[in-house]
């Protein structure tokens, strides 16, 4: 008979631990008892999810920046000056150079 009190001993032991930490996990709402707590909201349907993604705003790549060198080769190419440029130059000028437009 020892060995059915050891198994009830050991289950009885594993409820108590498990119990209270399950308690705690549902986290009951304000003032309320556990058995009162409302159930966490369905997943919504994989139908659903996808419709969702196709609402969304599709996210733009930002162009990768050119390095240097890619930038004075362009500027040659076109006949323009970067536009970053654009601030050290005075505002009166700015009709008489042709800024690249990005």
């Amino acid at each position: 008979m020892q060995k059915p009190s050891r198994l009830v001993l050991a289950a009885s032991a594993a409820a108590l631990v498990l119990l209270p930490a399950v308690a705690l996990a549902q986290g009951a709402p304000d003032g309320g008892t556990a058995a009162t707590a409302t159930p966490f909201p369905a997943a919504p349907a994989p139908e659903a999810a996808a419709a969702e993604k196709e609402k969304a705003a599709p996210k733009k790549k930002k162009p990768a920046r050119m390095t240097r060198q890619q930038e004075i080769d362009r500027s040659i190419d076109r006949g323009t000056v970067p536009a970053r440029y654009r601030s050290s130059v005075p505002k009166e000028y700015h009709q008489y150079i042709p800024f690249d437009k990005r």
